[in-house]
């Protein structure tokens, strides 16, 4: 893991057009190491393009992406299509693209909390299963980077929160940065340092109570999603059903709050 420096990966003035349409146009993004950015947009916004242009797997028709050769970055897809015929075990799957040291897999998998799923078959495992296996797999590397594109796909209410939490102890432990691609305008929001809200240019960009208050924001998401995003910066001592009305909770550990990374970062 590289140590030196703070600008992890940046791209200045970054546009892809593809058949005739822009798909980003004049896009500034930067991660720097320890803090975790949540890149938001609605469906087409040309997130997952923009990622593809960060890992380098599409060159972009202007600007350019800034990343030190020394940076490393460990990655975890949207979707892992799996064959489900295919008796691909964990232990296999997190072996597939070299040999790591002596005991990193068991490490990896245990930082994760899935150690437990080593020689489980991964068509087997659940929605919030393969996230954190797919997350340790991402470890192995000790990247400096990590790019998570919807870390919490297929991952329930409860285990979203858990996801975000994991990530949070990550980056106090390892002082990685990490750019989160996510649907989420609730929970992800108690869980990132700044947002770019992304709608194929950048949007508004902030810590996220400036975001969600900005008008771009609330032109895309609609002025209800100011509101919702804010029920997660107070402290839990109810829930919030479907429909906003607020239920109490049993007793406080039957819902436990959220801890925002600035709270993960100083009790590290």
């Amino acid at each position: 893991m590289n140590t030196g420096g703070t600008r992890l990966i940046g791209a200045q003035g970054v546009s892809v057009r593809r058949k005739g349409r822009l798909l980003l146009h004049g896009v500034d993004i930067h991660v720097d190491r320890g803090e975790v950015v949540t890149l938001i947009g609605p469906n087409g916004a040309g997130k997952t393009t923009l990622v593809r242009v960060l890992l380098g797997l599409l060159l972009p028709d202007n600007g350019h992406v800034q990343r030190e050769s020394s940076v490393q970055v460990g990655y975890v897809p949207q979707h892992l299509h799996l064959n489900s015929t295919m008796p691909l075990s964990v232990r296999r799957m997190m072996n597939l693209t070299g040999r790591p040291p002596s005991g990193a897999v068991e490490d990896a998998l245990d930082e994760t909390g899935s150690r437990k799923l080593l020689e489980a078959r991964m068509a087997d495992l659940s929605g919030g299963e393969l996230r954190r296996v797919l997350l340790a797999r991402a470890l192995l590397s000790q990247p400096d980077l990590l790019i998570l594109d919807e870390p919490v796909q297929g991952v329930d209410y409860i285990g979203e929160a858990d996801m975000y939490a994991l990530i949070a102890e990550i980056v106090a432990r390892h002082g990685c940065g990490v750019l989160m691609v996510s649907h989420d305008l609730h929970i992800v929001m108690a869980a990132t340092d700044r947002v770019v809200c992304l709608n194929h240019h950048i949007c508004c960009t902030g810590v996220p109570q400036e975001v969600v208050g900005h008008d771009e924001f609330q032109r895309l998401f609609g002025t209800r999603a100011g509101v919702v995003t804010a029920l997660y910066q107070h402290s839990h001592d109810h829930v919030h059903d479907p429909a906003s009305v607020v239920q109490p909770a049993c007793d406080e550990d039957a819902f436990p709050r959220m801890r925002s990374v600035e709270e993960v970062k100083d009790a590290g």
